[in-house]
């Protein structure tokens, strides 16, 4: 997925949007192929969801989420304009809501290479089949719902940036098992991740420092670009210096999967 593509809608992606969808699985048949079974497993760490780099990938990954709604819509340029200083690449997954809310700012982002731009679903919501919850955020209540959940905010990505997204994490970054699969079948790599930068943008720059600078090669971060004026901005900024200057490479997810 090339995070340099124009974030206008085009001729070209308008005549790619009806083949993606043709080759798109229906809901009815989702919910017919998923709709009886049982999850097994549930949580941050779930068959099927990458929470790292391929083995033997030294790199570091930052990925960002914007949840949108009640999760927050603001923008920290703070932390993209120091990304940008520093010419560190980033995934930037963002849900349904704060791209409406923030459609110059999503243009500017989804036009930069520096960034790829990732599906954070359409309302921010755990992705199960039987409605479980996390952090007091109600999950997808059936397959159909994870359909939703996932679908809805990846046409909005394919019209806007002329090519589906290639990653998904959901609100939370919580799966079970049987929605991972869904996810996989409509064509998107479920991410989650193996470092908690910003504590679901609670933690002081203090801890964001610390988390960061220890994030191993290999690791998939986790921070927000949603809530500026907290701790992620100067805590990201405060820790990577020291790992370029160690030698760490970063990359966007799609460089190295």
């Amino acid at each position: 997925m090339s995070a340099g593509a124009s974030a206008t809608p085009s001729a070209t992606a308008s005549a790619a949007a009806p083949t993606a969808a043709a080759r798109e699985p229906s809901r009815a048949g989702t919910v017919q192929r998923y709709g009886a079974l049982a999850p097994t497993e549930w949580g941050l760490r779930v068959s099927g969801v990458i929470t790292g780099l391929p083995e033997g990938e030294r790199a570091t990954a930052l990925t960002f989420d914007a949840c949108g709604g009640p999760g927050g819509n603001g923008y920290d340029a703070d932390l993209i304009d120091f990304l940008r200083e520093r010419k560190v690449p980033a995934t930037l997954f963002l849900n349904a809501r704060w791209i409406d809310a923030n459609p110059d700012v999503f243009e500017h982002l989804a036009s930069d290479g520096l960034f790829e731009i990732g599906n954070h679903g359409t309302v921010h919501r755990p992705l199960s089949v039987t409605g479980r919850s996390a952090y007091g955020i109600a999950g997808t209540g059936g397959v159909g719902e994870v359909y939703d959940e996932v679908v809805g905010n990846a046409h909005k990505l394919t019209g806007l940036l002329g090519h589906p997204p290639r990653f998904f994490r959901s609100g939370t970054a919580h799966y079970d098992d049987v929605a991972a699969r869904v996810v996989a079948d409509l064509g998107e790599r479920v991410v989650g991740f193996s470092v908690n930068g910003d504590g679901g943008a609670t933690l002081p720059a203090s801890e964001v420092r610390q988390e960061v600078a220890s994030a191993p090669p290999g690791a998939v971060v986790i921070g927000h670009m949603n809530r500026p004026g907290g701790g992620t901005a100067p805590g990201v900024a405060a820790a990577v210096p020291g790992l370029l200057a160690a030698g760490r490479r970063f990359v966007r997810l799609s460089d190295v999967m």
